[in-house]
């Protein structure tokens, strides 16, 4: 049968409840269409780093829907009852583990802790391997430390391989060596010895100079280029004897840097020739040689030309030619060298290793090692099974379901914290990496949304995140607006708005809205004519000050004229103004005669008129916002429409107001003087009524001594009205007759 499972409906869709062990289990059963998201980053959510690793088995930053299914596997199969998961308990007991493979690993890392009578482990237990492998020498992990070598010979050979090929951290934390750094050591150790016994074997054609050979080489191989560019140049003569004198450098060359002080080595001559060039003319070594090279000349000397040919005062080409012959067989065998790593031990103790048994022994320890891989994979399940009992359960109701977030509990796993802006507090945050390219995503779930470079001034630390507006307004959400954000531990971060994307928030703002624009589009086109006379003025007052200094400039002056087309703009944008409280003002007298109710009733109409179709934008606008594009954005495969409607998303945005119970002081001594409406209404409604009896309409409703008629007498309309009325009747008749 398959598993019964519950759902609830929250955000506009239908969501599974995970509230037993056995729906954990049968995850796999749930059809995947069902699921809220099919993965989550391991990175930006609220999330135990580790737990999110081990869960990740492919280790590409991403927790999807097979991984979190194959953990809950793990852990429902591992544990005698699997509703112990949906407790959340940071401790697992060792009687609720059922594998007893696991199990008895877990009592065994009690052991290395040294709590022999432990009756469980929590996550701090098992979180640091370092610890767990300590006072451990052999833990599966095939990399041996200098304690698991029996003997001070073995520890000697440790060190020097060591020291050659470096490390590699054991379980244990401590530096150690694995099998591929034995071998390649031992590898490059015999090579080196190999290449130095070629040298053994012919000392004479390698080593003609015994230990010297190498400064001999050197020497030559630093003046080889000049050398070599002495005879080239000597030949170039003998072929051509006119080209001698241009082969040695001409008396202009010597003129450009005869005024100049030269170096005690004369280093500005060295790019001239070694010596004089003359058609086949050997190398004087000492005397007429170029003063730059003089030096490098007689160590060459020294060190290779008189030690391989004897004393000499010139070196022929031919000479030239033997010395590096004797020194060929040298070069080409210290090209070919070999397992150069190993050369600072010394051949004689690379040798002894090499003829030793350290590289056996150490192949065994290393087999010792591996052979506790079994034990030490049960030590690495026991951490992961002691994280999943805490964090699975928290995971899935932030996956398969999105409970944390639509029961108003405990903020889900994507809340980075809460934002304090505007008098609000936004509990709708979530990190981003790159606001630009988050934007681009996030646009399309129709929300308010600001994002905020968040500093923490004391230690330089910073974070980037988005915060959704949900209630209230956006008059003062601006660009470069301060406030306060405080993450899921409570550090606080001064917290700047950067980006705003502008979405409908509520409907209470959409109402008023259209009235805010008009005010805003009067206030600035105030604000713009004030500034244009303002910039009138001053400019007139600059061109006084100039008239009174230069009195005939000022009588050519001409006044500068208004622009024709400026004045019409502004003729028709005051026309079209005036045009609409003209209409207003006309409507509002014919309707007077119906009485004060009616005058009501138009106004109300009127601004129902103005603000239903904002609402209406806004309420389309809001029930299309959504959750889903802001996470996608950050990495998550939503898979669900998970909307924020308006009465969600009063919960997710607080709105400034006084606590229960307080008592408020409303006299404020800095209160500005407000515009007096009441008395001006007062006014109205008596200037309003005093017409009305004046012309007798309320006489039918007054009593007798109070009528107009009866006050005035036959000044008044209506008597006026009474008396005119037999003459109209008369005339009426008479022209009838007619």
């Amino acid at each position: 049968m398959s598993h019964p499972w519950k759902f609830f409906r929250a955000g506009g869709f239908d969501q599974v409840k995970i509230e037993t062990g056995a729906d954990l289990a049968n995850l796999d059963q749930l059809d995947q269409k069902l699921w809220t998201a099919l993965a989550c980053p391991t990175t930006g959510i609220e999330f135990d780093k580790r737990t999110a690793e081990l869960i990740d088995t492919d280790k590409d930053g991403r927790i999807r829907a097979p991984e979190l299914i194959a953990a809950a596997k793990f852990a429902t199969g591992a544990l005698k009852n699997p509703d112990v998961l949906i407790a959340e308990s940071d401790t697992l007991a060792f009687d609720a583990i059922a594998d007893p493979a696991i199990a008895a690993s877990a009592r065994q890392i009690a052991q290395f802790l040294g709590r022999k009578d432990a009756k469980g482990l929590s996550v701090a237990d098992v979180s640091d391997a370092n610890k767990i492998f300590a006072n451990t020498t052999f833990n599966g992990d095939g990399v041996i430390i200098a304690e698991s070598c029996s003997d001070d010979a073995l520890k000697a050979a440790f060190a020097d391989i060591s020291s050659v090929v470096g490390t590699v951290p054991d379980r244990s934390g401590k530096p150690g060596l694995h099998q591929a750094k034995v071998d390649g050591f031992f590898a490059d150790a015999k090579a080196f010895s190999e290449w130095q016994a070629k040298a053994e074997a012919d000392p004479k054609g390698i080593l003609p100079l015994g230990a010297d050979t190498a400064a001999a080489v050197a020497a030559v191989a630093a003046i080889k280029s000049k050398v070599d560019d002495f005879f080239g140049r000597c030949r170039l003569a003998a072929f051509d004897a006119r080209s001698a004198a241009l082969l040695n450098r001409k008396e202009e060359d010597y003129a450009a840097i005869a005024g100049k002080e030269l170096s005690l080595n004369a280093s500005e001559v060295a790019n001239f020739p070694l010596a004089q060039i003359a058609p086949g003319r050997s190398l004087p070594l000492q005397g007429a040689l170029n003063p730059a090279h003089a030096g490098a000349v007689g160590t060459l000397v020294s060190a290779a030309i008189t030690p391989l040919l004897g004393v000499k005062a010139e070196l022929s080409e031919a000479d030239w030619a033997a010395v590096q012959g004797k020194l060929a067989l040298y070069s080409a065998w210290v090209a070919g060298k070999s397992g150069a790593t190993t050369e600072k031990l010394g051949l004689a103790r690379v040798r002894d290793l090499l003829g030793g048994s350290s590289q056996k022994k150490l192949a065994e320890l290393i087999v010792a090692d591996q052979a506790k891989e079994a034990e030490a994979n049960g030590i690495a399940a026991v951490e992961k099974l002691v994280r999943l009992n805490r964090d699975l359960h928290r995971l899935t109701i932030n996956f398969v379901n999105f409970k944390d977030f639509y029961d108003g509990g405990a903020p889900a796993i994507f809340q980075a914290g809460t934002l304090f802006l505007d008098q609000r507090s936004c509990g709708l945050c979530l990190s981003v990496e790159d606001a630009g390219r988050h934007a681009l995503m996030a646009g399309l779930a129709g929300t308010y949304l600001a994002y905020v470079e968040c500093v923490r001034r004391g230690t330089g630390e910073k974070l980037q995140i988005v915060a959704a507006f949900t209630d209230g307004d956006s008059d003062n959400l601006i660009v470069g607006r301060n406030g306060l954000f405080y993450d899921r531990s409570g550090k606080d971060y001064d917290a700047t708005i950067t980006k705003i994307i502008e979405n409908p928030i509520s409907i209470r703002q959409a109402f008023w809205s259209p009235y805010k624009k008009f005010v805003r589009m009067i206030e600035e086109a105030i604000a713009k004519r004030a500034a244009a006379a303002d910039g009138a003025a001053t400019e007139k007052l600059a061109s006084a000050a100039v008239a009174v200094a230069n009195a005939e400039k000022a009588k050519a002056a001409e006044p500068k004229k208004m622009d024709v087309g400026t004045v019409a703009a502004l003729g028709v944008a005051f026309g079209a103004i005036g045009g609409f409280f003209t209409a207003v003002a006309t409507g509002l007298a014919h309707v007077a005669g119906a009485g004060p109710l009616a005058v009501v009733g138009m106004i109300v109409g009127l601004i129902l008129l103005i603000s239903i179709p904002s609402c209406i934008m806004a309420y389309l606008k809001l029930r299309k916002r959504s959750l889903g594009p802001i996470l996608d954005a950050n990495g998550w495969a939503v898979n669900s429409k998970a909307r924020i409607n308006v009465p969600f998303g009063t919960t997710l945005t607080g709105v400034a107001k006084l606590p229960e119970g307080a008592a408020m002081d409303h006299a404020d001594a800095y209160a500005e003087k407000g515009f007096p409406w009441k008395f001006w209404l007062v006014l109205g409604l008596v200037l309003y009524t005093g017409y009305k009896w004046y012309d007798g309409s309320l006489d039918d409703k007054l009593p007798g001594q109070v009528k107009s008629t009866t006050v005035m007498g036959t000044n008044a309309p209506a008597a006026n009205r009474k008396a005119e009325a037999p003459k109209a009747a008369e005339a009426a008749a008479t022209a009838e007759k007619k």
